[in-house]
C-alpha cells in the first residue's frame, strides 16, 4: 500500500528553484540550510549566530552546511576589507544553482 502526503499551501511560502534539492551530492542539512537562506528576505544579515538561532542546531552545524555549500558552489565568501587595510563583515552570495567555481 502506498502512503500519500498533500501539502496544504498557506500564503506565507517561499518560490525557489529545485536544483539543491535534487543533488544527491549535498546532505539533508545542507539541503535544509540553503532552503532557510534563500527564504530570507534580501537584507536579512547572514551570520553563523544569526543563522543557527533560526534552529535547534549549533553553530558549529551551521558552519559544517555553509562550508559544505561553498564546496558545492551554492554560497559564496567574502571577507569585507576596509580603507586602513582591515578586515571587517563578511559578505555571503547565496545562490539557487551552484556557480562554476564549486566541485559540482
Amino acid at each position: 500500500m502506498s502512503q500519500v502526503f498533500r501539502v496544504e499551501r498557506t500564503k506565507n511560502f517561499t518560490v525557489m528553484s529545485n536544483h539543491h534539492f535534487k543533488n544527491k551530492k549535498l546532505s539533508l542539512k545542507a539541503k535544509g540550510l540553503l532552503s532557510l537562506m534563500l527564504s530570507l528576505p534580501d537584507d536579512w544579515n547572514y551570520n553563523m549566530k544569526g543563522l543557527a538561532s533560526l534552529s535547534r542546531d549549533g553553530i558549529d552545524s551551521v558552519r559544517s552546511a555553509i562550508k559544505e555549500l561553498e564546496h558545492h558552489g551554492y554560497v559564496e565568501r567574502h571577507r569585507i576589507r576596509y580603507c586602513d587595510g582591515c578586515y571587517g563583515d563578511t559578505e555571503y552570495i547565496v545562490r539557487e544553482v551552484p556557480s562554476g567555481k564549486g566541485n559540482e
